[in-house]
């Protein structure tokens, strides 16, 4: 099968496409031809190795859509021919891929191989995040940063259809607003030029945001705790800055304030029994349309170099698909 591998940690030059088996897969593992796969933050990390250490070559990749064609012995509920989203246990970014049952989800025949490829962890992460960590309730004020990637767009949907009475985002250049604008944010802030926490609070009669959604950390972590609402929550679920921001205990207490982490990854390793409940309610949110899952670029298998610059040079907008067939 064609594969794109990494062959040690470094740019983009260590990744290369290639020919390698086809995978073996247990008892209650499937294998899955790839249709389309998408590139997120988590395959740039782990390229440099800031995931852990890694076995030579690997293949990068976290979610996937394709169609069964085999499945374990001990799989229950799935057969060859189905068409399903899965998170790989060996990358994605090839032709066939092995996932385990509790991290394969069938999709409504309705539903499109390029929509079902953006959505995994854009949309699974996002209702977790809002509904599941944070628990929102209604008319609370959601401050979401990096609002015109895939997380930001799918969230800001999310955090509208779960009662959000007010969605501000903010962006790193100003040709990003309108993206985040179209998905539904109500005000959209250029950090580069502008001090996002003083306008939320201006925004928000100086309360504050009651929810905000953080992947960047380090300064704008820091930033972000001073525009936090009294029982504000502010999740912390990546550090795509690669900095890291510091908080003093004495602003939680007195003021119900909280700190919370999230990590999609360690829950599919930790508690994948989470997710079948996640993927119905997403499923349903796309399909009746009222969730729409914003893609932004396109790009062969074979050129999955020149995505990852695009997504680690924060050039993208939405989801980046790499097409396999």
């Amino acid at each position: 099968m064609n594969a794109v591998i990494v062959t040690e940690f470094g740019s983009t030059e260590v990744m290369k496409f290639t020919e390698m088996e086809i995978p073996s897969y247990s008892s209650h593992q499937v294998l899955i031809e790839v249709h389309t796969t998408s590139v997120n933050f988590a395959d740039i990390k782990s390229r440099y190795g800031k995931k852990g250490a890694g076995k030579f070559p690997f293949i990068p990749g976290i979610d996937l859509v394709g169609v069964i064609k085999a499945v374990g012995s001990d799989v229950q509920g799935f057969e060859v021919g189905q068409r399903v989203i899965a998170f790989p246990s060996g990358g994605s970014y090839c032709e066939y891929a092995v996932a385990h049952e509790n991290l394969t989800f069938p999709i409504p025949e309705t539903m499109s191989f390029d929509v079902a490829a953006a959505c995994p962890i854009v949309s699974f992460l996002s209702y977790q995040l809002i509904a599941m960590v944070a628990r929102i309730e209604r008319g609370e004020t959601v401050l979401i940063h990096s609002a015109a990637g895939g997380v930001g767009t799918t969230a800001i949907q999310v955090a509208k259809l779960l009662g959000a009475g007010k969605v501000i985002g903010t962006v790193g250049s100003e040709a990003k607003i309108p993206f985040a604008l179209e998905a539904g944010a109500d005000h959209v802030i250029c950090y580069e030029k502008e001090d996002f926490s003083e306008v939320v609070n201006e925004l928000t009669n100086g309360r504050g945001a009651n929810i905000i959604l953080d992947s960047v950390a380090g300064r704008v972590t820091e930033k972000s705790m001073t525009c936090l609402a009294p029982f504000g929550r502010l999740i912390h679920f990546g550090n795509s800055s690669g900095e890291v921001g510091n908080f003093k205990t004495v602003d939680l207490h007195s003021s119900c304030r909280s700190v919370l982490g999230f990590s999609f990854g360690t829950t599919r390793k930790e508690r994948p029994e989470l997710l079948g409940d996640v993927a119905k309610k997403v499923f349903n949110y796309i399909g009746d349309g009222s969730l729409k899952i914003k893609v932004g670029h396109h790009y062969p298998l074979s050129e999955a170099a020149k995505a990852h610059e695009l997504v680690e040079n924060r050039l993208s907008t939405g989801k980046v698909l790499l097409h396999v067939k």
